[in-house]
């Protein structure tokens, strides 16, 4: 395969017709400029120079090779540029991903920072839950992700090709309908809900898992009685009074009039929310720097109060 150092060399001493001046051009020794040309010779399988008393030309097929070169050393000196604007975050493009509730809430303030330092940077985000996101990190169809994981479990894994960050702590609040018997206590214990029927997301999502798991740490089976993962149905469901519900806090950014949000009793169940970004040479530069906006974003969110807001608010 043919260097593009060595045609670089080639085409000085072109320019110079000699290989002395060449090397002096390229701060080379004149060794050096004809032990690389030697090796070029080599590689092209003929010769490319021929050699005068004062200096040299090429041959027939070293013109041939050097209108080549010229294409192929504009090519690198473009790609290197082209390098340079991504690395300099200004050029480029993130491809991003978040569980819905992340990304109506914590992924919007960091886009924000992240469109006003870096404009010419093409972000895009789409939506999906963890478990089929962090396939899509692994593949490389992604270059950051928003995930979240509960204690004793690590979607990320510890595999090493995926840098994690983590972000904030998500409580999940107790949700019952306003005229509820409980309704006017501050704090909850779980197990005062056993005969209760529960509304949550889809059996097989991360969080209807982790109910179900707090649930039976409680000493009962929850009786799930409707599944929506949209937390506002299931707003609507607890508010009709068919059901209580466990709701992270990231989705109780708007909260009905008709239901109250309470606080479970001694502590309430808390997920993790971390952004996952490969590792290494695969993490593009505008993923670092996103990581950066979406740790101070998380950093303003946990300085907010934590109380919910009502949608008459």
């Amino acid at each position: 395969m043919l260097s593009a150092a060595r045609l670089r060399i080639l085409k000085e001493v072109a320019l110079h017709g000699s290989v002395s001046r060449a090397a002096e051009a390229l701060s080379y020794t004149q060794s050096a400029v004809s032990q690389q040309l030697a090796t070029l010779e080599t590689e092209a399988g003929m010769a490319l120079l021929e050699r005068h008393p004062r200096g040299v030309s090429l041959t027939a097929a070293g013109q041939t090779l050097l209108v080549h070169a010229d294409g192929i050393l504009a090519g690198l000196e473009a790609a290197g540029e082209a390098l340079g604007e991504i690395a300099g975050l200004r050029a480029g493009r993130l491809r991003m991903a978040s569980f819905p509730t992340a990304g109506a809430t914590l992924m919007p303030l960091a886009i924000a920072t992240f469109r006003a330092w870096h404009p010419d940077v093409e972000l895009t985000l789409a939506e999906a839950e963890p478990e089929e996101l962090v396939p899509r990190l692994r593949s490389g169809e992604l270059d950051l992700a928003l995930l979240f994981e509960f204690e004793g479990q690590s979607v990320v894994g510890g595999k090493g090709e995926l840098t994690r960050v983590e972000l904030l702590e998500d409580p999940m609040h107790l949700a019952l309908p306003a005229e509820h018997r409980l309704a006017s206590r501050k704090r909850i214990a779980l197990a005062s809900l056993r005969e209760e029927a529960w509304v949550q997301t889809s059996g097989a999502s991360p969080c209807a898992q982790h109910v179900v798991r707090v649930c039976h740490a409680a000493g009962f089976e929850p009786r799930v009685a409707f599944e929506s993962d949209d937390y506002l149905t299931v707003q609507g469901l607890v508010a009709a009074g068919v059901g209580v519900a466990l709701i992270p806090q990231l989705a109780l950014s708007v909260v009905r009039e008709d239901i109250v949000i309470r606080t479970l009793s001694p502590a309430p169940p808390v997920r993790s929310v971390i952004a996952a970004a490969p590792s290494g040479p695969r993490l593009v530069p505008a993923a670092g720097a996103m990581l950066r906006f979406l740790g101070e974003a998380a950093e303003g969110m946990a300085r907010r109060p934590s109380r919910p807001a009502r949608a008459s608010e």
